[in-house]
């Protein structure tokens, strides 16, 4: 959710914050056309009384929504179950160019057999937008996305307060190929698909349920 701060850290529910955040991101979305490349990310929407996180991505020049969030952390600096009500358990790939994609919206990135059906379905990429304080354990979380997997994985995070701003890219072995920081907050890696696609034949990619 680039387009607002994290109102999440509010233990109680807003909803003038929330039509902001909702505006905010309407308006933000309204100006990537002046990007050429692709772009995945979340945002907050309103579906009926329903309040949602959702993935979406954008290409040329046109919004797809993806899914919206699952797993739902209600905690200090994260009280999403106050904010967001829970989006359907349906974990599906999605096609971006040439690519095949999955994503995985922060916490989900937690529940690793979501990233292996996401290799079972043959993802190149699985994108990890989030909004996290802590390192380490989330680049464990991605390493091993990647290796169940066998795709690339892409991660962003906010900065900014308590955010790190640390972002990753990963290959299908589980190993970095690039980080981002507060210092460093854009890098460009060029990646060969068929190298995920060669990935699913390898263990433990290849092991049948």
């Amino acid at each position: 959710m680039p387009a607002y701060p994290w109102f999440a850290s509010l233990p109680q529910f807003n909803e003038r914050i929330w039509r902001e955040a909702v505006k905010a991101h309407d308006e933000f979305i309204s100006k990537l056309g002046e990007f050429p490349a692709a772009i995945i990310s979340t945002r907050p929407i309103q579906r009926g009384k329903k309040r949602l996180n959702q993935a979406f991505f954008w290409d040329e020049g046109r919004y797809y929504p993806v899914r919206c969030k699952y797993y739902l952390p209600e905690e200090e600096g994260f009280y999403e179950v106050t904010w967001f009500h829970k989006g359907t358990k349906d974990f599906h790939t999605v096609k971006i160019r040439d690519a095949v994609v999955g994503i995985l919206i922060c916490s989900e990135l937690m529940f690793n057999e979501w990233a292996r059906l996401y290799g079972k379905q043959g993802a190149h990429i699985v994108a990890v937008p989030r909004a996290t304080f802590a390192v380490d354990r989330w680049l464990i979380a991605l390493k091993m996305a990647a290796i169940v997997s066998g795709a690339f994985v892409l991660s962003s995070n906010r900065t900014g307060g308590s955010f790190s701003g640390h972002g990753w890219i990963i290959s299908p072995e589980g190993e970095v190929i690039a980080v981002t920081s507060r210092d460093e907050p854009f890098v460009t890696v060029s990646i060969n698909l068929k190298e995920a696609e060669l990935a699913k034949q390898t263990y433990p990619r290849y092991i049948q349920e």
